[in-house]
């Protein structure tokens, strides 16, 4: 492979936003001061994703995930979850991964969250006039199978699930993203800083704007009022940038 074929691979990472997990390139590559155009030696050990073909579609990102055996979390699955809701939507909602709900059923935030989820885009969009259900906005995922325990995805299954978040939010190129929890801002932003730092403020990734809020798991514990607050006046400034 091509030096600079190599570079633009490597580069879409950094798209999504991921940039501390590139734990198997090539150390050439990632250090900054390395020249333009280094000498690479590829492994077998060296695994990068094909780039977003231009014609992409959903459907052709699912066939590419097939029956995917690419990580670990494959081993305990039953059901890839990789998203629903309208696939023209303006809003994109980005959670961590599955539950048990959501890998038995195959859809993301079907549990427990999920109807919280449901009940704080429905019920605050009525209460601001706008005329939207779950069905028409887009949920999805930073990996598609259920971590063990519902444990936070480690950073190699994020880097491989990654390249599929990517051509997901590429295809529908929303007009704003929502990201549920610190995992999935994370990703997006490329940020080791947590939700109440980043919640508040618009963000970008490939220029459309990131509104970071809490993971409705984290709204369900009684403890977190002041967070249930918060994260409905950030649901409804997403809501009103994007349905406005």
């Amino acid at each position: 492979m091509k030096n600079d074929e190599l570079l633009r691979r490597l580069a879409f990472y950094q798209d999504l936003g991921i940039k501390d997990l590139y734990r198997r390139a090539p150390s050439a590559i990632l250090d900054e001061a390395a020249p333009a155009a280094p000498t690479i030696q590829l492994n077998q050990e060296t695994m990068l994703p094909p780039l977003a073909p231009a014609d992409d579609t959903l459907e052709k990102i699912i066939q590419d995930i097939g029956d995917c055996r690419r990580c670990r979390l494959c081993e305990k699955r039953n059901k890839i979850v990789f998203g629903s809701g309208n696939e023209q939507s303006r809003l994109v909602f980005v959670g961590e991964g599955p539950g048990a709900d959501e890998d038995a059923q195959g859809v993301p935030f079907v549990g427990r969250a999920g109807q919280l989820l449901t009940q704080m885009i429905e019920n605050t969009a009525a209460k601001e006039g706008i005329p939207i259900r779950r069905p028409d906005v887009y949920i999805c995922n930073v990996v598609k199978c259920r971590p063990p325990e519902n444990r936070t995805p480690l950073p190699d299954e994020m880097e491989i699930c990654g390249q599929f978040l990517f051509r997901q939010l590429m295809t529908i190129r929303p007009k704003a993203i929502c990201a549920l929890g610190s995992t999935a801002a994370k990703a997006l932003l490329a940020t080791k800083d947590g939700v109440t730092r980043l919640r508040g403020s618009w963000h970008k990734w490939h220029d459309i704007p990131v509104i970071v809020t809490f993971h409705p798991s984290y709204l369900l514990r009684p403890y977190n009022q002041d967070a249930k607050r918060e994260a409905w006046e950030d649901l409804k400034k997403v809501l009103h940038y994007v349905y406005d």
